[in-house]
């Protein structure tokens, strides 16, 4: 059992470091998130070690807030996303989030393979070069003001059609692993209630939002509008790990269903303060996973630098080939949006390792590739959306061929 001081204590280093790696980072330029992320390397188990992996593990409190955290972000993303602003965008989106994990999937394949794993272990670990972590883009995003642009649009539509692909590949590659058999007719199942649950409830719910909020306002209590999306937030969260997909692509639904309301500014001021106290703990958690004992010689480097390349890349080209009909300036943003893997990433290298297809060593090169795109992604994605143009500051264009 956790004492009580003791976790306040690592609450309390792990606020005040977000909050001073924030701070650095926007000092030279960079998004605050960078320097949280950075932050959770100094004083995770790898440099200082004040906070151990036995705090960092799954179901510990500290896990439980940083999950908290990033459901919340994704919540407050779709606050400030439409379903008509996603529908606007929604063929360009879809090619993006298909080329975007076919092309990283392929490539990751190959280079494991190269390495000496055979093809069923390498496709395990190409898995972890394929989804998008949209709570790292989402926040550079939000920090930037640039949620309304049409290349924010296509970035979050796209990565909740990557998530639902990517647990589609990891739901294939575990069952290769096990010695189990291809079920095209068990993924197709998956696919359908996946895609299901999204058209039903972002669809679905923002339109009963759309003809009638008004029932919001009937409790008494001054944050009762709150509270209640609050709840939808939570429910649908976990509603979407029971379709197989991250926790956050079902509070970005409940988060575009409230933006449909008339409340949705009132929403969005009072989502700030909780933005502000949990979120750090997401990315300074993020940062402490990684560990560099084990990349403490040259091979390890070589290797690292090479995987991070082609993961960079191989997400670039998928995005920007999917999104060229949209030109070449948004394509490039677009591209570099949909870099970041993130805790997707991690995920899939914790599957591994504990089903023993990789050692400690190629753990913690993926774990590091997907720290690494997080945060390359941010001073890069900034710099683009200040200076690389934009075909439009809304998602009021033509329509789009996709």
């Amino acid at each position: 059992m956790h004492h009580a001081s003791d976790i306040l204590f690592t609450l309390f280093i792990v606020f005040v470091a977000a909050q001073i790696g924030g701070e650095i980072a926007q000092r030279l330029k960079l998004p605050g998130v960078v320097g949280e992320i950075a932050a959770g390397c100094v004083i995770g188990p790898s440099l200082l070690g004040w906070i151990s992996l036995d705090q960092i593990a799954t179901g510990t409190p500290l896990d439980v807030l940083a999950e908290i955290g990033v459901v919340l972000l994704l919540f407050a993303v779709g606050l400030e996303t439409r379903l008509e602003d996603l529908k606007k965008v929604g063929k360009v989106a879809f090619v993006v989030g298909v080329i975007g994990v076919l092309v990283p999937f392929g490539m990751g394949s190959v280079w494991a393979h190269s390495n000496g794993f055979n093809w069923d272990r390498s496709l395990f670990v190409a898995a972890a070069f394929v989804a998008t972590s949209a709570g790292i883009t989402a926040r550079v995003l939000q920090e930037l003001g640039a949620l309304q642009r049409i290349e924010s649009k296509v970035i979050l539509g796209a990565a909740v059609i990557d998530d639902i692909l990517a647990m589609l590949l990891l739901g294939v590659v575990v069952s290769l692993q096990a010695g189990g058999s291809f079920n095209a007719s068990h993924l197709l199942l998956v696919l359908a209630s996946a895609v299901g649950f999204i058209a039903v409830i972002g669809w679905g719910g923002a339109r009963v939002m759309r003809w009638n909020s008004n029932w919001l306002e009937r409790p008494l209590g001054p944050h009762s509008p709150l509270m209640i999306v609050l709840a939808l937030c939570l429910g649908l969260a976990y509603l979407s790990t029971l379709f197989g997909l991250a926790a956050i692509i079902g509070a970005f639904l409940a988060g575009m269903i409230a933006s449909e309301t008339r409340q949705q500014h009132t929403l969005e001021q009072q989502t700030k303060p909780l933005l502000a106290l949990l979120t750090p703990f997401f990315f300074v958690v993020t940062g402490s996973k990684i560990d560099l004992h084990e990349l403490a010689s040259a091979d390890a480097l070589l290797m690292l630098a090479v995987v991070t390349v082609i993961a960079i890349i191989s997400k670039f080209v998928g995005g920007w080939l999917g999104a060229l009909s949209l030109g070449q300036r948004s394509a490039t943003i677009i591209g570099f949006g949909m870099v970041p893997r993130g805790e997707v990433g991690i995920v899939v290298a914790t599957l591994g390792l504990a089903a023993g297809v990789f050692d400690n060593r190629i753990y913690a090169i993926i774990v590091a590739m997907s720290l690494l795109t997080a945060m390359v992604t941010p001073p890069v994605l900034a710099w683009l959306l200040k200076h690389g143009g934009s075909s439009g500051n809304t998602v009021d264009v033509p329509d789009v061929k996709g």
